[in-house]
């Protein structure tokens, strides 16, 4: 018996579209419009009303061949949004590239902490995402990202497929970093010493401005299971590293984000209660 051919291939398009103002010392949403499966929880304000926080939902729980994620946010001046995920974004298998695209605008005055939990990426995914992040004046940005090619832990090698990544980043439209990554299936880069070392997890962590150089070298001595080190550059600090597990990553980036979050923006870190369920 001769099994048959789907006619098509269901996938997804979705759209988000945030935004945020201050109104008399509380930031509050004042646009949260989306189209498709993707939401935001209710707003909550677990630092009081100067921080707002919201959770990106994708309730598929996974991307597919042919889907298509579009998210921008805004942050009017003044205001201050933190953005988070419930849980790890799974890329999945598939016969044709899927996409994100994601715009952050931060004007004068505000603050943006885009600090999603993992994104791990199977083997035969085609995963092909582009961020642009434009801030204005003196605002402020704490922007992460881990990635996961592969499952280890399943003995999921990333063997096919690949994954592929912009980020470009402006401050009153002069470009401060601009970077792309093209990570093939079984590509010798995996392996390489001048490459991922046989490490399937990376993580990048930039935060805007300036930090005081003991501060930089505190960073630096955090003790960690991960290999990573810290750049001051123009106008930006960035971290990197490389390890076996995701979980790792996420830890190396919250101790720094502890660190660093009390010089840079004023206030200690308090980590979002869904990182804990």
């Amino acid at each position: 018996m001769t099994a048959l051919t789907p006619l098509f291939t269901p996938h997804w398009n979705a759209e988000l579209e945030l935004a945020y103002a201050r109104f008399d010392g509380s930031t509050r949403p004042v646009l949260r419009r989306h189209s498709g499966p993707l939401r935001v929880q209710k707003h909550l304000y677990p630092e009081g009303p100067e921080v707002c926080q919201h959770i990106i939902v994708h309730p598929p729980g996974g991307i597919a061949g042919g889907d298509r994620l579009d998210i921008s946010a805004a942050v009017g001046s003044g205001a201050w949004a933190q953005l988070t995920s419930p849980g790890a974004a799974k890329w999945y298998r598939a016969g044709g590239p899927a996409f994100q695209n994601l715009h952050l605008r931060v004007e004068a005055g505000a603050t943006l902490e885009w600090l999603p939990q993992e994104t791990i990426v199977y083997s035969a995914a085609q995963a092909e995402l582009s961020t642009t992040i434009e801030l204005e004046g003196d605002a402020s940005l704490f922007y992460w990202d881990i990635i996961a090619l592969g499952r280890p832990a399943s003995g999921e090698r990333f063997d096919a497929g690949h994954f592929q990544a912009q980020l470009n980043i402006r401050r009153d439209g002069e470009l401060l970093w601009h970077e792309r990554q093209r990570v093939v299936g079984n590509d010798g880069l995996l392996d390489s010493p001048i490459g991922l070392d046989g490490q399937p997890v990376f993580a990048t962590f930039i935060v805007s401005g300036v930090i005081d150089p003991e501060l930089l070298e505190r960073c630096r001595e955090l003790p960690s299971r991960v290999r990573g080190d810290l750049t001051q550059l123009p106008g930006l600090v960035v971290a990197r590293c490389l390890c076996d597990e995701a979980l790792h990553a996420r830890a190396w980036l919250i101790d720094l984000w502890r660190l660093l979050r009390p010089e840079r923006l004023g206030r200690e870190a308090v980590a979002p209660r869904i990182w804990s369920t």
